[in-house]
């Protein structure tokens, strides 16, 4: 070997070296970052001259696992958000042991019509009476407008995340031309490939994701469903949120939008083309799940109202009187039964905020004056109309036939089973993103395998550098000769 060779050899172990360390640096300065994937040197023994050559970084991900991870947290957020969702709802009308729960109101309420019946002459009580009415007329219109702050939540959701993947694809478009152009020009694309990798992540929460590699390092992006969000040109989703919603506004009747892809309606229910993700899961919930809950809610309300708004009950109501629960003060008409549950309101003529006329609890809502005090007979038909058996149909409850209390319980049940369905599924969703999670992780950076890697390279930097020395002390030896 020349002494040139040996110093040319020696100055690219030193270049290898030096790049070999900055690698391992960034590794390690990166090993908690998000996104970040792990990089190596990729070197080669020159062809036509001695050495080593630099050929890049490549980055250390494997496709498959990637994949994997992406499908356990697109399922994950699916399933969170349906498990979040019962979970409030759960809150709004209450658990069997909770005191302001819907049953617990009417046990109340039921309780205060025995104590009036014994007492029909005691005022506090029939006033009583008429605070546990309300108590029970307000707890279910809170539910059901609670219910509708989740849907609207949930319109709200969609609208945002529309948002978020029309930009997200719009950036995943432009890092691919970066991509292509640093790649035609023999640069890095590690950092670009990571942020890309990050946006696709993001999309993929919200819609899950296939990728497919193309040419010169660029990505096209496809639903699990086939549609097409990125091959070339992003798509552009459209969604036209409304600011609220009302129990009556479905996207069938047009009052709320669906979505469309490049212009065209797409289907958003579970088995779409868009189907898992959050953003699924977020139609579900606005055109499926809180619609379904609202009619259970909208159930019990007409039957509350119904078994008090019969003349065969108070004499003294006609056959379009509001009853002693009313729709907003005025009579109920079964045909406009949709949202029901968000208008019942106690009589105003006994209730404590209106007219306070409590006696008519005892002597008819529609009486011209009080009656004989003793006399429980309007009670004793409330009781009566409470404990009669009703027929009753909701997407949640069935068709069955009970009275006010086990319709009051069995909806409770109905909500707390779809709450712990759903929160059984978070878990296992949950324990299998975690695995998939750390299986993905374990695959990144390694600080004690960097540190043994930066030891090697140090001894190579030593080696070489010990080349250069000998290689100086010959040359200056030759010259002195």
């Amino acid at each position: 070997m020349s002494i040139t060779t040996a110093l040319s050899t020696a100055m690219t172990g030193l270049t290898a070296a030096g790049r070999a360390s900055s690698v391992v640096s960034e590794n390690i300065a990166n090993s908690l970052t998000p996104g970040y994937a792990q990089r190596s040197l990729v070197l080669s023994s020159g062809a036509a001259t001695p050495g080593v050559r630099v050929e890049g970084i490549q980055r250390n991900v494997d496709p498959a696992v990637q994949a994997g991870r992406r499908v356990a947290e697109a399922e994950h957020d699916n399933i969170k958000a349906q498990a979040d969702f019962y979970t409030r709802l759960s809150g709004l009308v209450g658990s069997v042991d909770d005191p302001f729960s819907i049953t617990s109101r009417l046990s109340n309420f039921d309780g205060s019509l025995i104590e009036a019946i014994s007492r029909p002459d005691s005022m506090p009580r029939l006033n009583d009476l008429s605070l546990q009415a309300e108590a029970l007329a307000d707890t279910i219109s809170t539910a059901a407008e609670g219910l509708r702050d989740l849907r609207t939540t949930a319109e709200r959701t969609i609208d945002a995340q529309v948002d978020t993947v029309n930009q997200a694809l719009k950036d995943v478009q432009k890092l691919n031309a970066r991509i292509m152009v640093s790649q035609a020009g023999g640069m890095s694309t590690a950092a670009m490939l990571d942020q890309r990798g990050q946006l696709i992540d993001q999309i993929n929460q919200i819609i899950p994701v296939n990728v497919v590699q193309r040419d010169n390092g660029q990505v096209a992006l496809f639903s699990q469903g086939g549609a097409i969000l990125l091959d070339g040109n992003p798509a552009e989703l459209s969604f036209d949120g409304k600011p609220d919603t009302m129990p009556h506004m479905t996207q069938a009747n047009g009052l709320l939008s669906g979505l469309e892809i490049n212009g065209i309606a797409v289907e958003t229910d579970p088995g779409g083309p868009l189907r898992g993700g959050s953003l699924a899961a977020q139609f579900e919930l606005r055109d499926e799940i809180s619609v379904e809950a609202q009619e259970d809610l909208d159930a019990m309300a007409r039957d509350l109202i119904e078994r008090f708004q019969d003349p065969a009950v108070d004499a003294t109501l006609g056959a379009t009187d509001p009853g002693l629960f009313t729709d907003s003060g005025a009579f109920f008409d079964p045909v406009n039964v949709i949202g029901i549950s968000n208008r019942i309101v106690l009589n105003e003529k006994v209730s404590m905020d209106g007219d306070s006329e409590t006696w008519r609890l005892r002597d008819g809502l529609n009486a011209a004056a009080p009656g004989n005090a003793g006399d429980a007979r309007l009670l004793q038909s409330y009781t009566a109309a409470l404990d009669a058996t009703r027929s009753v149909t909701s997407p949640g409850l069935g068709t069955t036939t009970l009275n006010a209390s086990t319709l009051s319980a069995n909806l409770l049940s109905h909500f707390s089973q779809n709450t712990n369905a759903a929160d059984q599924a978070l878990s296992f969703a949950s324990a299998s993103f975690s695995e998939m999670s750390q299986m993905e992780l374990a695959q990144g950076v390694d600080t004690d395998a960097e540190l043994q890697n930066l030891m090697l390279i140090e001894q190579a930097f030593a080696a070489n550098a010990k080349m250069m020395t000998v290689v100086d002390e010959l040359m200056d030896t030759l010259l002195r000769i």
